[in-house]
């Protein structure tokens, strides 16, 4: 059995980041001596009658989060209890507490579309101030700056910074080497490898969830347009029905083609994504495209599973540009400000972002750190670094999608790969999405 190891090769573009997380614990401890941190916040002196609620979405960190949560209370006193719905209730609970008027003091962030009412309706403190001072050393530049809204941006959502992030998060595809025959030191590096290597197997097909499709083609459509030139897509600047959007649709079409896409369609419902990672990791599916915490929810699938290994962004032939993963803040938090205690949440989120407690999360859960001395302290091991490789070049943009331009890519990648539309018709229905937000 392949254990955890090294990642002597690097695909086209990427640059080499380094990270103890598998057995990470000596590296740790080395670099955590050099790390600086923020001074925590101090718990108030009736610790004792103070408890908090945090709502978690993640399967991944629910370990990790819970050990420091039991930690916390040990030495500060105040009781913190993870509520873990899973990641398909996650949203429709959180949804039912804001209508009751009863949210959690902290919870977890999520994708930008799906929180922004959460932010607009005054359910999130604005850290901006806090993250301006010392707090900051503890993240990459780049995590602040995704976490960032500017004034005006396309979610109407008020210039701040709503969530804090302990995790940076990346998309790629996870590869069984068994099943597909592809070699970690001959990983592909393009699509058009990617696919002939699929297409060679006898069990190598490849899955995707419809929800991720957005995400998968941003990553593809990378290949052709710079950020600023998306992002101006997003803001309804520039046109869907350009030729960059359509060569990243065929991509999705050669894959059919090809016959790799298993049983020939995407995969959909509520909880797409989770069944898309546990075929994967129960070893029914040779290849899946996915974000990086994907390794920390194997963790939990199948933990006896290692045989497998990551790789980022491929190439597409006839691209301009190198290709780049999609720059979305992964595993945070984000703080109540309406609680009975937000001070109290604020200080153990604090806490929790400190690299010592970064240290935790990475070693417990293989979830990638977001501070910079933590990132730069070993070797990733291969199950996370085709992830980790593309965190230097990810895309860092103002803009993202509209929750309805969202929901107009997922129907409309499906329909492409069920034959019911053509790209033309697809990108011409994206547009119209477009036009009604814009």
């Amino acid at each position: 059995m392949m254990r955890t190891t090294r990642y002597p090769h690097a695909p086209r573009g990427a640059r080499r980041l380094v990270l103890a997380a598998g057995g990470v614990a000596a590296a740790m401890a080395v670099a955590l001596s050099g790390c600086s941190s923020a001074e925590p916040a101090k718990p108030p002196a009736d610790a004792g009658d103070v408890e908090l609620t945090f709502m978690n979405q993640s399967r991944g960190q629910e370990a990790a989060l819970t050990q420091l949560a039991e930690q916390y209370t040990d030495e500060t006193g105040i009781k913190v209890t993870i509520d873990s719905p899973g990641p398909a209730d996650y949203l429709p609970k959180l949804q039912a507490r804001a209508q009751s008027n009863s949210m959690p003091d902290i919870y977890s962030s999520f994708q930008a579309t799906d929180m922004a009412p959460f932010y607009k309706a005054g359910w999130a403190m604005d850290l901006t101030d806090e993250l301006e001072g010392e707090w900051s050393d503890d993240f990459s530049p780049a995590i602040i700056e995704m976490s960032t809204f500017e004034e005006g941006n396309n979610l109407d959502v008020p210039a701040g910074i709503y969530t804090v992030h302990w995790e940076t998060q990346t998309y790629g595809f996870l590869v069984n080497p068994a099943l597909t025959g592809m070699t970690l030191e001959e990983a592909p590096t393009t699509t058009e490898d990617f696919i002939d290597a699929l297409a060679a197997s006898d069990d190598g097909g490849f899955s995707v969830a419809a929800s991720l499709t957005p995400q998968f083609l941003q990553a593809i459509v990378s290949n052709w347009l710079t950020d600023e030139e998306i992002a101006a897509t997003f803001n309804g600047e520039e046109s869907w029905e350009q030729d960059a959007w359509r060569e990243a649709f065929q991509v999705l079409v050669d894959m059919k083609d090809a016959g790799v896409i298993a049983h020939d369609a995407l995969v959909g419902g509520q909880d797409d994504n989770p069944n898309v990672e546990s075929s994967f990791f129960t070893q029914a599916m040779g290849s899946i495209f996915d974000a990086s915490p994907g390794v920390s929810v194997g963790l939990r699938t199948n933990p006896e599973f290692e045989d497998y290994f990551s790789v980022g962004i491929l190439a597409v032939d006839g691209g301009t540009e190198d290709p780049r993963s999609p720059g979305v803040p992964g595993k945070g938090a984000v703080i109540n400000p309406k609680g009975e205690h937000p001070e109290e949440a604020l200080a153990f989120v604090k806490w929790l972002t400190e690299p010592e407690q970064q240290a935790v999360f990475a070693e417990v859960g293989r979830i990638l750190p977001t501070n910079p001395e933590l990132l730069s302290s070993g070797d990733v091991p291969t199950q996370l670094a085709g992830f980790a490789s593309g965190v230097e070049t990810v895309q860092v943009m103002s803009a993202t999608y509209a929750t309805d331009v969202r929901t107009a890519i997922v129907a409309e990648a499906q329909r492409v790969v069920l034959g019911e539309a053509t790209i033309d018709e697809a990108l011409a229905n994206i547009q119209a999405a477009q036009d009604r937000v814009s």
